[in-house]
């Protein structure tokens, strides 16, 4: 069985006191070969995309990529040094909700991810 992959539960309040970034689900388990989504609400931030980072516990943090809600075709997608599709991939349901698409897991795809996005309001990038 592979190991689990992880999403941050992220609840952090802005200085401005308005933005509130949600992930889910916490925690997932999956066999090799599956396909697996993460969830990421964006709060009160409707105009800024969406960005993922994989992280291994206690390293530095791997932009895997950006993703933002006005953008038409996955060829739209940035993606960080070491990540591509088909593999990794993005959408939106709405403005603030979207969602990480990792196709066909593996061990090397067991450990955190989070997403981030900028607050113009508050001026600064709303993560954990």
């Amino acid at each position: 069985m592979l190991g689990t992959l992880c999403t941050l539960i992220t609840a952090l309040t802005c200085v401005s006191g308005v933005t509130v970034v949600t992930q889910k689900p916490p925690v997932v388990t999956l066999r090799k070969g599956e396909m697996v989504t993460m969830d990421c609400n964006l709060g009160t931030v409707t105009n800024s995309a969406a960005r993922w980072y994989k992280q291994v516990p206690g390293g530095v943090p791997q932009y895997v990529l950006t993703w933002y809600h006005a953008w038409t075709k996955p060829e739209d997608i940035e993606y960080g040094s070491g990540f591509s599709s088909p593999k990794f991939t993005s959408n939106h349901q709405s403005k603030s909700d979207y969602r990480l698409i990792i196709n066909n897991v593996d061990e090397s795809d067991s450990e955190v991810y989070y997403c981030s996005t900028w607050d113009s309001s508050a001026k600064e990038w709303v993560s954990q």
